[in-house]
């Protein structure tokens, strides 16, 4: 006796009681739905705002972050004083974005995340 392919409701033919494509389509779309909730889940730990930029930029930030919280030296990060507020330091993150932070003395306190563009066109003197 040979076997007939059944025409599943989704569109796709096949043997047996369900679409084992449209099935391995679902599973597939829904580890992808908790990787990306797992991801905007470490947003909430952040001391600042992170989530409009790359994940390169997020990653690299969250090592300064971190390095500064471990009261480690703004300069092994490249960092440097503003000229016009010495109390502003400039943190490069990567080529296009830097991290301000302000110097309280003691400690260090991140204010944001900016790219190079809105970096330059902020500090005054330029």
């Amino acid at each position: 006796m040979s076997r007939r392919k059944k025409s599943f409701p989704c569109g796709h033919k096949g043997y047996g009681k369900i679409c084992h494509r449209c099935a391995q389509e679902q599973t597939a779309w829904e580890r992808k739905q908790q990787q990306k909730n797992a991801w905007e889940e470490t947003f909430n730990k952040d001391p600042i705002d992170l989530r409009p930029f790359p994940k390169n930029v997020v990653l690299k930030a969250r090592e300064i972050l971190k390095g500064l919280a471990n009261q480690q030296d703004y300069r092994s990060f490249y960092g440097k004083r503003l000229r016009h507020d010495r109390f502003i330091i400039s943190i490069p993150v990567t080529r296009h974005y830097r991290l301000i932070c302000r110097d309280h003395g003691s400690f260090l306190t991140p204010e944001a995340v900016v790219s190079h563009e809105d970096y330059n066109v902020c500090k005054p003197g330029q």
